[in-house]
């Protein structure tokens, strides 16, 4: 990483013009080789930018029971990703309800994910928008194959995921976070998943 800044600050200082009117060009050539090196070197080398070969995760570490309010909680991190899964059991009435446009309807499982701008070392709004709505949504279907029936578990369940850092793939660590709680809560799933994010690199 530190070769292309030192790189990318050489090129741009030999290719730019004073007035700076061709910089997001140059800028946008730069990230376009920068990517083909990476993926030549990955293809024919067998090892990725962080030095890890093709069958190798990050490093991993879980905790659990970390809150002593929430039913249950687990905190998941893998390489420079953590999420904090939070689990929350309620009754019927703490059922969510989906006034859709069609149907209005009520669901005793739901998942929430929070991707605060801090977690990838940003300063802005917190709020709910498409990617936190997407995302977990992905984790809320990941998981549901394993949520108990209600006539074997008649409690409303609550899972929130917090991304406390991100540089990759979150919404599979709150996958992680999200079984681990559960698992801490003592909620009888029917087996414990993980999620893992996949990339594919084709030879041209």
């Amino acid at each position: 990483e530190l070769f292309f800044s030192n790189l990318t600050e050489e090129i741009i200082a030999a290719c730019v013009d004073e007035n700076k009117e061709n910089l997001a060009i140059v800028k946008h050539l730069l990230n376009k080789l920068k990517k083909a090196h990476i993926r030549s070197t990955i293809i024919n080398n067998k090892i990725r930018p962080d030095g890890r070969k093709l069958d190798e995760i990050r490093p991993i570490e879980i905790q659990v029971g970390l809150l002593p309010t929430p039913h249950g909680s687990a905190l998941f991190t893998r390489g420079e990703t953590q999420s904090l899964g939070i689990i929350t059991l309620g009754t019927a009435n703490d059922e969510q309800t989906i006034d859709g446009l069609e149907e209005t309807y009520s669901k005793d499982y739901y998942f929430h994910y929070n991707f605060p701008p801090f977690s990838v070392g940003e300063v802005g709004r917190i709020g709910t928008g498409r990617r936190e709505l997407g995302h977990g949504a992905l984790a809320e279907r990941a998981l549901k194959p394993i949520i108990p029936l209600k006539d074997h578990f008649p409690y409303t369940l609550r899972i929130v995921s917090e991304i406390l850092e991100s540089n990759g793939s979150s919404s599979m660590a709150s996958v992680c976070s999200g079984t681990l709680a559960l698992m801490d809560c003592g909620v009888p799933i029917k087996a414990p998943v993980s999620g893992i994010a996949m990339g594919l690199l084709i030879e041209n």
